[in-house]
């Protein structure tokens, strides 16, 4: 499956590239930004373990047909999951938390004036992990060896958009095809778990 990831994020970009080279382009770039809601995905999915978190970057876009382009984005993105626990009289909530840089290649296509429907692969890169604690018996912060993790995150990505004039409102679904956990002692923990994240943007193209 990584591979068909790997394969499918080349062979995009091949195509932009063949496309700039071969006509003259139009194209534009800018900043997004977006609220995500992430969660861990297994068997046993609780949509109560929804994460907030953000998703802030850049992107270019090439137009490759009347109503089709290539967008590709380089995003600083926030994943994981977060959970409450009880110990006796005691309460607190638990974050895992997953910081990747991300790169999504999606395939844009154009349905009227205003509407944009977009699918495609993404892949990213760990740089960092951690888990926090708030509850009665105070906060806590601690850092999680990325070498009990995958570094890398494969997935798919689908959603759609609605453009007024060089700004995009729109919401898109990562679903991700590669387990998180990379040795027996996470594995004991996360199972197979995967990331799930729903996201709420806002691009600006300048």
């Amino acid at each position: 499956m990584k591979k068909i990831i790997i394969t499918s994020i080349f062979s995009l970009l091949c195509l932009v590239s063949f496309t700039n080279k071969s006509q003259a382009q139009e194209f534009r770039s800018g900043i997004k930004g977006s609220f995500n809601l992430s969660n861990l995905y297994t068997d046993d999915i609780d949509d109560n373990n929804l994460r907030p978190g953000f998703s802030i970057g850049i992107f270019k876009e090439n137009q490759i047909g009347p109503s089709s382009a290539i967008q590709t984005e380089l995003l600083f993105s926030t994943k994981g999951n977060r959970s409450e626990y009880r110990t006796g009289p005691f309460d607190g909530e638990a974050k895992f938390n997953l910081n990747y840089i991300e790169l999504p290649v999606m395939l844009d296509l154009k349905a009227g004036d205003a509407l944009d429907i977009s699918f495609g692969p993404y892949v990213s890169y760990l740089i960092s992990a951690n888990v926090t604690t708030d509850g009665d018996f105070g906060s806590s912060f601690s850092e999680i060896d990325r070498d009990e993790l995958n570094a890398f995150d494969f997935g798919l990505s689908g959603g759609l958009g609605l453009n007024f004039g060089n700004t995009e409102l729109g919401a898109r679904y990562n679903f991700g095809l590669s387990e998180i956990a990379d040795s027996d002692n996470a594995r004991s923990i996360m199972g197979d778990a995967k990331n799930s994240v729903i996201q709420f943007y806002i691009a600006l193209g300048m």
